[in-house]
């Protein structure tokens, strides 16, 4: 194969694939930008703020050492909302139900009908539970957008390198003689006997 022929392919391929990357990392940031902006929009919409700093619910050890940094503060991020979920509504639901999860009580509930404090007690852990699952779900999507942002980088790095090797393959191109080969055998001298 000729030298230059296959200089002109791997630049092309090197051309090629800085565009893909490129392409790749674009899309990457459009979905880390979705999924950040949708996590804060629809955790802005709800309106939920941390106690105030100082405040006694902050308090309890359970709480304070992960809430006491958003202190007041209005919950609009998904780490915010994995704290208030997991250090401060869990807490909470711990106590409500003493212990127990909420299928737990749904099956106490169920096998004393009568019971108006278990009804009561299965109906505030069902709301909590399902709070608190909405705003891990915020979480996930939130670390979702962060993993397309690093991989995003990571794309419009590899297309700054794939552009650079075929710019540096363009100019070895322009220095490649027209009759070297690559990839054959140097042909054999014919001995005579």
């Amino acid at each position: 194969m000729s030298r230059k022929s296959y200089d002109t392919i791997l630049t092309a391929v090197g051309f090629v694939l800085a565009v893909v990357m490129a392409v790749a990392g674009g899309l990457l940031f459009w979905g880390a930008s979705f999924a950040n902006n949708s996590v804060h929009e629809q955790l802005a919409a709800q309106k939920i703020f941390f106690p105030p700093a100082g405040s006694d619910a902050l308090k309890p050890a359970e709480i304070g050492p992960f809430l006491n940094q958003y202190a007041g503060q209005q919950l609009t991020t998904g780490a915010q909302a994995e704290a208030y979920a997991n250090h401060f509504i869990a807490v909470h639901l711990q106590e409500i139900g003493g212990g127990l999860t909420y299928s737990q009580l749904s099956a106490k509930a169920i096998a004393n009908p009568n019971d108006q404090k278990l009804a009561g007690q299965v109906a505030t852990m069902f709301k909590g539970e399902t709070l608190r699952g909405l705003l891990l779900n915020a979480y996930a999507f939130s670390i979702f957008g962060m993993i397309a942002l690093i991989a995003a980088w990571a794309a419009f790095g590899a297309a700054a390198i794939l552009l650079a090797l075929a710019v540096a393959g363009l100019l070895h191109l322009r220095r490649v003689r027209p009759e070297e080969t690559i990839f054959t055998a140097p042909a054999k001298e014919m001995v005579s006997v």
